[in-house]
């Protein structure tokens, strides 16, 4: 009750601090005085610029990404007309784009097994505050996490899954995904193969966290096969999951020094620090807005 009291002052708090805030995401083909058309846009509502990250991947011949938050008072009422004004922009310079605002919290879900190192270090980190999401429920096909996730009041939903039950175990979690309005899924350690019907479901909205530096070590097994292999390095990558399995586009990666004398039972224990702290790192980032997808690569604005 105290950490949610807590929780919930905190939100309030930041709330009241950035009801005036947005982002502004965009992606077009690339050529002079693209930033100057954003700020003066930006300027016209009155819109304060208060972080600006840009890339252009070939300034010649390439496509031109930028992420802006900004400030502009009564942010909410103009946003409708910022939008229908900024279309007419967009369209002139084949910009893709995106606006979000502070105010409007994306509501996650969490799919587990049965290791619960990657569900600990995500609850953790919302329970503290620092993820700025509504985590509504938790979906697994092992009853292991029920006790910690209903102890902090998010709902817990056990679905058995295996690949001859595949069908009707997505029809469920996808109907589950509907009910609870969910924007992001959130892939702890969930030791399933998604379909390509579920995949498409949520295009980019599927984070997973693979126990391996992709592209090494693909599919089941990454930490025994990397000590057969007697790497010095192991590692753990975060990305969006494609039809293509551990082959989607790549938000972090992190890894650890190890050598000969850690066996597998080692590298398993250091690998899982890895994973909860990449994954967390990519989850952030996503409900900050700070990644683009362009082909099966992202833009990540740090």
């Amino acid at each position: 009750m105290f950490m949610e009291t807590k929780r919930k002052m905190k939100r309030e708090s930041l709330n009241k601090e950035r009801e005036n805030q947005g982002r502004l995401l965009v992606k077009c083909p690339d050529k002079p005085g693209i930033v100057s058309i954003l700020s003066t846009f930006l300027h016209n509502y009155d819109a304060n610029i208060i972080e600006s990250s840009q890339y252009s991947s070939d300034p010649e011949d390439g496509m031109f990404f930028i992420r802006i938050a900004f400030h502009a008072e009564n942010l909410l009422a103009k946003s409708a007309q910022m939008e229908k004004e900024f279309a007419a922009i967009a369209t002139q310079h084949l910009m893709e784009f995106q606006f979000t605002y502070w105010n409007e919290r994306m509501r996650s879900a969490i799919f587990v097994s049965k290791e619960p190192h990657c569900l600990v270090e995500l609850l953790w980190e919302w329970q503290n505050g620092d993820l700025d999401t509504d985590l509504v429920v938790v979906i697994s096909n092992h009853e292991d996490a029920r006790g910690m996730v209903e102890a902090l009041g998010i709902p817990f939903h056990y679905i058995p899954a295996n690949k001859d039950i595949r069908q009707q175990v997505e029809a469920e979690q996808i109907r589950l995904m509907e009910e609870y309005e969910i924007d992001l899924l959130i892939l702890a350690r969930y030791m399933q193969i998604l379909t390509p019907e579920f995949v498409n479901h949520f295009k980019n909205r599927i984070i997973n966290i693979h126990h391996s530096f992709l592209p090494a070590f693909i599919g089941a097994g990454p930490y025994e096969r990397a000590y057969e292999r007697g790497v010095k390095l192991i590692g753990a990558t975060s990305h969006y999951v494609t039809n293509d399995l551990d082959e989607g586009p790549i938000i972090e990666q992190d890894v650890e020094r190890v050598d000969h004398r850690d066996h597998v039972v080692d590298l398993k224990k250091i690998g899982r620090q890895i994973e909860r702290r990449v994954l967390v790192k990519a989850v952030k980032w996503h409900l900050e807005n700070r990644i683009i997808v362009e082909g099966n690569k992202t833009i990540v604005f740090h």
